[in-house]
């Protein structure tokens, strides 16, 4: 069962207990593998749930401060998040009725380039399950289009076409 992460600081865009300025990237590694792991023992379909629990479970706090505080929350815990991501090229932008995320080097994907390690083909899915299922009980939706290390993210208020997982690009 994964633990609910409690807030430690109130009003912070980041409902974490570690109160660090900058993430450790080696982290990256075991993510990469541990999503591999779990398509290669348990299939694809449990990968999906897998990503949709953390989405809904262990990301619970930060889905309570955006349905509380709407756009604004959306955006300020993006920009608060990559902020604290090691290598994280990125644009966040609120508008009337949503969020785009312009990801222009994702951290994850280029630590694990510079470290010459074998990435998950399906790795960069996991950003539209995981926001997908934060968003929902938020009354939002979330699209993902690019990846591969570059990509845009979409959180509406609208009710948005399903996500088209083809038009995640599988990582090379």
């Amino acid at each position: 069962m994964l633990t609910t992460l409690m807030n430690a600081e109130p009003g912070s865009p980041l409902p974490y207990t570690d109160t660090k300025l900058v993430g450790a990237a080696d982290f990256y590694f075991a993510l990469n593998a541990t999503f591999r792991f779990i398509e290669r023992k348990l299939g694809k379909d449990a990968l999906h749930r897998y990503w949709q629990d953390l989405g809904t479970r262990y990301y619970a706090p930060v889905t309570t401060q955006w349905r509380a505080g709407g756009l604004r929350a959306v955006a300020d815990y993006w920009r608060a998040f990559f902020k604290a991501e090691p290598g994280a090229e990125v644009t966040v932008e609120q508008l009337a009725d949503e969020v785009v995320i312009e990801v222009k080097t994702c951290p994850i994907i280029e630590h694990l380039r510079d470290n010459q390690r074998a990435i998950m083909p399906d790795f960069c899915e996991h950003c539209y399950f995981v926001s997908e299922a934060m968003a929902q009980p938020a009354g939002l939706c979330a699209r993902i289009s690019g990846g591969n290390g570059r990509c845009t993210q979409r959180f509406s208020t609208q009710a948005l076409p399903p996500q088209d997982i083809n038009s995640i690009t599988r990582c090379a």
